[in-house]
């Protein structure tokens, strides 16, 4: 059963003046389901749209086009407050800037116990209680003291923590984080996926790991979707698609991760090309200008997403051919 399915859901973004006007297709025919008690990463280079979608599940953007299903219903386009308040209850969002996402001017008290009067999780003689517990699950202690801090007094790994904490404290079912780890250092990021991984199997939430580090992606997810130029290029089981990547963007963000193990890695060839191809794009393949299996059919067929292994799919007339065009 999935918490949150997401069917055909595209963003388009106008740019340019009156006289020329394109449009970005920011996120494209994205389908995927997110399921209680995993983290499904969401990896791609700067651009592909990763951080749009998890937007657009935050109910920060609207959508083209798409629809959104959360509990039975499509949550894309709900207007009246109390629904809104409700599925923001369920679906949290952790920012990528733990810096930018605290008020500098309230402290860690505030942040923590908002949500929680917002939302009426508990009565209001038990909210300072109910935050100081929701402090001492994300590994801040003691809480009293951290509470009464600022943010500019935190690390960045603790303000990453107080972040996760705030999301949280209106008990959630689906938390999107949005490169949570990528503003810290090496050494702080991994209390942080640990904690994804603790929170994933102790309280079941649904996690959306929006990031550009295959490395972590493998470490603490169990599902992955390769995203590119706003398209879903590959999906399935992150050990699977790692071990055995179909699409040739996979294989090249894969050769790109330095690995001493390896003294003498293949090289794969690329071809010089735009790292978007979002902008106003035509028919056929977004990836072609850079693909060293292109083919003809690449150029003027958009490729669909097609399960070539069980449970593992690509968007590529090569190694995932559908049956109309094999």
């Amino acid at each position: 059963m999935s918490a949150l399915e997401v069917r055909e859901l595209s963003k388009h973004f106008s740019i340019g003046g009156a006289l020329r006007r394109s449009h970005v297709h920011a996120v494209e025919d994205v389908s995927f389901a997110l399921r209680p008690g995993t983290i499904t990463a969401l990896v791609g280079e700067s651009g592909s749209g990763k951080t749009t979608v998890a937007r657009l599940l935050a109910r920060l953007y609207d959508p083209s086009s798409g629809a959104v299903l959360f509990e039975g219903s499509d949550v894309s386009h709900v207007r009246r407050r109390r629904d809104v308040l409700h599925y923001r209850s369920q679906v949290q969002i952790i920012f990528q800037d733990p810096f930018g996402s605290l008020n500098p001017v309230k402290t860690i008290r505030h942040h923590v116990e908002r949500p929680l009067r917002i939302h009426h999780i508990v009565p209001s003689a038990q909210v300072e209680e109910r935050a100081h517990e929701l402090l001492r699950t994300v590994g801040l202690v003691p809480p009293e003291e951290i509470a009464a801090k600022y943010p500019h007094e935190l690390s960045g790994g603790q303000r990453q923590r107080v972040a996760i904490a705030r999301a949280l404290a209106v008990e959630p079912k689906i938390v999107l984080a949005d490169e949570p780890t990528s503003m810290l250092d090496v050494s702080i990021r991994i209390g942080i996926l640990n904690l994804m991984v603790k929170l994933k199997e102790e309280r079941g939430i649904a996690f959306l790991y929006v990031t550009h580090d295959l490395a972590s992606a493998r470490y603490v997810a169990d599902e992955i979707l390769v995203m590119y130029a706003g398209q879903i290029v590959e999906r399935g089981p992150v050990e699977q698609v790692l071990a055995e990547p179909l699409h040739p963007y996979t294989r090249l963000l894969l050769a790109a991760v330095p690995d001493p193990a390896k003294r003498d890695a293949e090289r794969i060839g690329t071809r010089k090309g735009v790292a978007s191809a979002a902008v106003d794009p035509p028919e056929g393949c977004r990836f072609v200008s850079r693909c060293p299996l292109a083919i003809d059919v690449c150029s003027h067929v958009t490729p669909p997403l097609v399960e070539a292994r069980p449970a593992q799919a690509a968007r590529c007339h090569v190694t995932a051919p559908a049956p109309s065009t094999r």
